[in-house]
């Protein structure tokens, strides 16, 4: 492991460290929550589940819109940390807007909601493009779970740190629980805040051989999209890979967003919901790290079908579902997968593209993935309004994880390394 563990590994995954705070805490926990029994508390509960899918579904089309052309800006430029940066930063500032939101004000909390979104979503593209800086090829598939296990471990932790909150308010010299949720938001923007400047201090930007500014940056990154394109469509690999990986992981993102308005809406308690978000976090740590051995040992690939048949078993039962005690299952099975599926995604992809075009090839990497984000969330709520029923609208999540391995089990991978222009 020492091996891995150089300075700029270090700052690098604490980066996860720091944002994972917010798809925990806010994005897959509190929010969700809030959402629909505080700041929505009048509408419908498929209505609520409907907004709430509109509501990632809108910040999700900003970076499929914006991903592109920002990351091949940021390989032209020299800006990958700049833009992490600024996008970390309204993620940070909208998250601790979200503390001044008052009950029945559901359109402010989910405006703050969807730019908070879009900063994390946004500051992401630029985290997975640094991989390829801070680690050697051989070493991208451990590196990269390393970031995650340590997401899930820090996410976990301040999430359960949250969750005593709002269980115990007067531990922490609060008032209610309602207070606490406030304050857990407060918690998340100065977690991200603080544990991002190890990145900033040790992660250096990559050499530009050109490097552009002003006007002429935008031009040239608006050029090199176009050369993605047909960059893309040219490497068949790379093509097909982007394919699959847009339809298993909108199943992945959707579970991880609109679990816990799924466990409300079929009559499972807030208590018992939260907690089975906590075990996922902490059965994720070491899970993400055995599936980065796993990829070293039978290959990236291999790996990620395995996980795409374990959450193809898990909507299904997710579907049938009436115990309390299910959840908790489920959580643990989602927490041995999700970590591994989302970093030996990120190494496959890593090892398809041109090295030159890192940033902007991640860019389309980060644009597909929240574009499914974009397309689960709200075919769940469009088909649970429409049929009157959550369980059908989780069951539709099947049709992409098993559309998504089949394209993935038709990339060649030993074909995957191209020459760059």
């Amino acid at each position: 492991m020492k091996r891995y563990l150089t300075r700029p590994v270090i700052a690098w995954a604490f980066y996860d460290w720091a944002n994972s705070a917010f798809a925990t805490t806010v994005m897959a926990g509190f929010f969700p929550v809030f959402f629909k029994q505080y700041w929505g508390s009048g509408l419908d509960s498929t209505v609520s589940t409907f907004q709430l899918g509109l509501g990632n579904a809108v910040a999700s089309l900003f970076i499929v819109l914006a991903a592109p052309l920002l990351g091949a800006m940021a390989d032209r430029g020299g800006l990958r940390k700049r833009f992490l940066l600024l996008f970390a930063l309204l993620g940070v500032i909208c998250t601790a807007g979200l503390s001044a939101v008052g009950a029945g004000q559901w359109a402010a909390a989910l405006g703050l909601f969807v730019a908070a979104t879009v900063g994390f979503m946004g500051a992401n593209v630029f985290y997975d493009a640094l991989l390829t800086v801070v680690a050697r090829e051989e070493d991208w598939d451990m590196v990269s779970a390393i970031g995650y296990a340590l997401g899930y471990l820090g996410g976990g932790l301040l999430f359960g740190i949250n969750v005593a909150m709002t269980l115990s308010p007067d531990s922490f010299g609060l008032d209610s629980a309602e207070e606490a949720v406030r304050y857990s938001f407060l918690s998340v923007a100065l977690w991200w805040t603080l544990f991002s400047v190890p990145l900033m201090l040790m992660v250096k930007e990559p050499p530009v051989v050109r490097r552009l500014s002003g006007w002429a940056v935008v031009c040239a990154g608006y050029r090199q999209v176009l050369d993605t394109f047909r960059h893309i469509r040219q490497l068949r690999p790379v093509f097909l890979f982007l394919f699959a990986y847009w339809l298993y992981i909108d199943g992945v993102d959707t579970i991880v967003r609109m679990a816990v308005d799924y466990g409300l809406a079929i009559g499972l308690e807030q208590t018992h919901l939260i907690g089975a978000l906590l075990v996922t976090q902490f059965v994720g740590f070491p899970a993400a790290l055995a599936f980065g051995w796993l990829g070293q040992q039978i290959g990236a690939k291999r790996g990620i079908l395995i996980a795409i048949g374990v959450y193809i078993a898990v909507t299904l039962w997710a579907v049938l579902i009436e115990e309390t005690w299910e959840f908790y299952l489920l959580a643990v099975c989602i927490g041995l997968v999700q970590g591994g599926i989302q970093a030996l995604s990120r190494s496959l992809y890593a090892r398809l593209i041109p090295t030159d075009k890192v940033a902007e090839f991640f860019g389309f990497y980060n644009m597909l993935g929240k574009f499914a984000a974009l397309l689960g969330p709200l075919m769940v709520g469009v088909i649970s309004v429409a049929t009157d029923s959550h369980r059908v609208g989780m069951l539709s999540l099947i049709l992409l994880f098993v559309a998504g391995a089949w394209l993935l089990s038709r990339v060649e991978v030993e074909k995957v390394r191209p020459i760059d222009d």
